[in-house]
């Protein structure tokens, strides 16, 4: 008899969505878990995203495919266009090895110059170039694709003749999915996302809207009759009941937003306010904005547009009413230092954007949904000037 959606299945479902994969070797009681709920997981992502749920002999493996790419979707340790371009490297190095034959790093080094695309050559006296080969090694290492088996990495950074020794494990084989055409015949992203609703095409309304509200952090309205909303709203009943069902989520709808929100911080999750500094000025600087919505009254859709003087005005008395719990490193640094770390923080949680073409910060609606103030008998007494 086939098993019900479960616990169990739920914690699995967890798994499959916070990690690239899991692998039998490293966590075998919960790739079981997985294989035994493998029916009812692949029947509810298939039906609810459109996603594919690999369950291989040696992994699992969820193909989470967003519904629009965004910028925290990349390789957190990557810099620069050029890591990404030596990982594409990387992975067409591997096709031509065979599983467990070993390689150097100077076997890697020969082939990835020899295939690099980019107009200027790849230079291994060149620092720059030696540190995002040692980015890339040490990701796809981490990943699983590569296993590092003898020799230091961290020494090619000073000397380029250094050697180290790798190997290919079998999961190298499927770090790639596949798709439909060769992938050469893909030009642009917008045609590897256009591939993804072919499939199909009559639920491609639902699977849009449950990619965004689990990779996103909130959806907004965009426009005054906005499709995907309209579904957000119509169905919300259905919406939350299937959630809260399968998931530890609960999910919120409001006129302009609409987002999944957790009663309990688990550690698991990548969840806002996260540990970092930027988080508590986010809080305050909300508290801030929603004390001064006479002057910046939101628009129908529940954005604040403002001048990048005013987003710097706003956060000096932010500073002046916060700050001074704030750590060290934000206390010291200038307005103008603050503004732009503030607003990269507010952009990768899509509470902010700043828009090129009028210099103007749009504050969006999510930023209103928060608020953060310090307790009645907060005290700096005893802070360490050291903290952090």
């Amino acid at each position: 008899m086939e098993k019900e959606f479960d616990e169990k299945a739920k914690e699995a479902l967890t798994a499959l969505f916070e990690q690239f994969w899991i692998v039998r070797e490293k966590e075998p009681e919960l790739f079981q878990k997985i294989r035994e709920r493998e029916k009812v997981l692949k029947r509810y992502v298939q039906e609810k995203f459109g996603y594919r749920l690999i369950v291989h002999r040696y992994f699992a493996k969820l193909e989470k495919i967003p519904a629009e790419p965004e910028a925290w979707m990349g390789m957190e340790s990557f810099q620069e266009p050029l890591d990404y371009a030596l990982f594409c490297c990387l992975l067409a190095y591997l096709e031509g090895k065979a599983v467990e034959e070993k390689f150097l790093l100077s076997d890697v080094c020969e082939e990835i110059k020899a295939m690099y695309p980019g107009e200027t050559a790849l230079d291994w006296t060149n620092y720059q170039h030696r540190r995002a080969l040692i980015r890339v090694l040490k990701t796809a290492e981490q990943i699983g694709i590569i296993h590092h088996v003898d020799g230091e990495v961290e020494a090619f950074a000073n000397q380029e003749d250094e050697e180290a020794l790798y190997e290919v494990p079998v999961l190298s084989r499927y770090f790639m999915r596949s798709y439909p055409k060769d992938f050469i015949q893909y030009e642009t992203i917008e045609q590897l996302l256009e591939e993804e609703w072919k499939v199909s095409p009559d639920d491609y309304r639902r699977h849009f809207i449950y990619r965004q509200l689990f990779l996103s952090p909130v959806v907004y309205r965009r426009q005054k009759d906005d499709p995907n909303f309209y579904y957000l709203r119509n169905f919300r009943h259905r919406l939350r009941d299937d959630i809260e069902a399968h998931t530890d989520f609960r999910y919120e709808l409001y006129k302009n937003a609409a987002l999944l929100t957790i009663p309990e911080r688990q550690h698991v999750y990548t969840l806002f306010p996260d540990q970092k500094g930027t988080s508590d000025i986010i809080l305050h600087f909300a508290s801030v904005v929603r004390a001064h919505l006479d002057n910046y009254p939101p628009d129908e859709y529940g954005q604040i547009h403002v001048t990048m003087s005013d987003f710097r005005q706003l956060l000096h008395r932010c500073s002046e009413q916060y700050g001074e719990g704030w750590s060290k490193t934000y206390r010291e640094m200038t307005t103008a230092q603050l503004a732009s770390e503030l607003l990269s923080a507010l952009k990768d949680w899509k509470m902010a954007e700043y828009e090129q073409e009028t210099g103007m910060v749009v504050l969006y609606p999510l930023l209103g949904r928060l608020v953060g103030q310090y307790p009645d008998d907060f005290t700096t007494k005893g802070r360490d000037d050291d903290d952090k």
